[in-house]
C-alpha cells in the first residue's frame, strides 16, 4: 500500500455515490425522469429525489425543470461529459481486474467532414453496429471546425490539417489526393484546359470563404510547388457543395480522390489535367486527450483504419 491520500468527504460525512451518478447519466440522456428512472429500475419519486441529493451535495443545479421539460444547466452539461468518463473508467478498470476484454458500449459522438462522411464513414458505420451491438452513434455532418469538449463529441474525423492544440490527439489515419474534375457539360462549352496556366481562364471551384486563401497548389516533377490563381471563382465552405456544382457543370473543381470515383466510373465527371499532381491531403482522427480513452471511440478508429486497408 502506498500513502497515497484519499480525498476526504464533505461537511455532512458522505461522499459522492457513484449510483446518483448513474442516475442522473440515465435522466440527462433520456430526458425525462419517468423514464430515466424506469432505466435503472426506479420510480420517477425515486429517480427525482436522488437527484435532488445530488444537487444537493455538488451545491448546483444540474437540471432546469419546467412542467413540461427537463433540460440540462451548462454546468450539468459538463458534468454529464465528466460522469460518463468516469463510469467508462470503471467499467474499464472492472473488466480488466476480471480479465474481460471490455465491450463498446454507449452512445458515439462523432462529427466529420461531409463528403468524407456520405462517402467513406457511412459504409463503415453499417459494419461497425453490426459488430458492435451495445454502442449507438450520434453523426454530425460538417465542415467546420469544431471544439470537441465544449459540443460535448467523442471524435472527428476531418480532411486537411488535424488539431493543433494540446487538448487533442490527432492520428492520421487515410490520404487522399486531390484531381482536377469537371462535368462533360461544362468541358464542351468552356473547352478542355490543356495546361496548369489555362486554369486561369476557367471558373474554379474553390473551398474556402472570407480571407482564406483560394490558391490550388501543385507539385511538378521536380516536387516544386505550382500555385494556380483565377479570378472568375465560386467559393464554398462545403467540399460536397463543390461536387455537387462540378456535376451541374458551374465550373472545374479540385476535389479528393475518393469523392470522385463513382462520379468518373459513371462518366458523370471527367478528369481534367491527370498529370497535374496536387499534394496528398492526410485525413485525421481527433480526440480529446483523455488519459483513458473509452473503448467504442478506440474500437471505431481501429474498426475504420481496418476499413481502410481493405476497401
Amino acid at each position: 500500500m502506498t500513502g497515497r491520500k484519499i480525498a476526504s468527504v464533505n461537511a455532512t460525512g458522505a461522499g459522492l455515490d457513484i449510483h446518483a451518478l448513474r442516475i442522473f447519466v440515465a435522466v440527462a440522456e433520456a430526458g425525462s425522469f419517468v423514464a430515466g428512472g424506469k432505466a435503472m429500475g426506479l420510480t420517477r419519486s425515486a429517480a427525482g429525489k436522488a437527484l435532488a441529493r445530488l444537487e444537493d451535495y455538488l451545491e448546483t443545479r444540474l437540471f432546469q425543470r419546467t412542467t413540461r421539460s427537463l433540460s440540462l444547466t451548462a454546468e450539468g452539461h459538463e458534468f454529464y461529459h465528466r460522469c460518463c468518463q468516469i463510469l467508462e473508467d470503471l467499467a474499464d478498470a472492472e473488466s480488466s481486474i476480471r480479465q474481460n476484454p471490455p465491450l463498446a458500449k454507449g452512445i458515439l459522438r462523432l462529427t466529420v467532414s461531409e463528403g468524407y462522411g456520405k462517402m467513406i464513414v457511412l459504409p463503415f458505420i453499417r459494419e461497425f453496429l453490426q459488430a458492435s451491438p451495445g454502442v449507438s452513434i450520434e453523426v454530425s455532418f460538417s465542415d467546420r471546425v469544431v471544439d470537441l469538449v465544449e459540443e460535448g463529441f467523442d471524435l472527428a474525423l476531418r480532411v486537411g490539417n488535424g488539431a493543433t492544440s494540446y487538448q487533442y490527439i490527432t492520428q492520421v489515419i487515410d490520404r487522399t489526393r486531390p484531381l482536377l474534375m469537371a462535368s462533360p457539360d461544362y468541358l464542351q462549352e468552356w473547352g478542355m484546359p490543356t495546361s496548369l496556366a489555362e486554369l486561369k481562364n476557367h471558373r474554379r471551384l474553390v473551398y474556402g470563404l472570407g480571407a482564406a486563401s483560394t490558391a490550388w497548389t501543385f507539385v511538378d516533377t521536380r516536387h516544386e510547388q505550382i500555385a494556380v490563381h483565377s479570378r472568375n471563382d465560386v467559393r464554398f465552405d462545403s467540399g460536397d457543395a463543390i461536387r455537387t456544382a462540378a456535376l451541374m457543370g458551374l465550373g472545374i473543381g479540385f476535389l479528393p480522390s475518393f469523392m470522385v470515383q463513382n462520379d468518373i466510373q459513371q462518366g458523370r465527371l471527367i478528369q481534367v489535367l491527370p498529370e497535374a499532381r496536387g499534394e496528398d491531403v492526410a485525413i485525421h482522427a481527433i480526440y480529446p486527450n483523455r488519459r483513458h480513452l473509452p473503448v467504442r471511440v478506440r474500437a471505431f478508429i481501429e474498426g475504420l483504419k481496418c476499413f481502410l486497408r481493405d476497401s
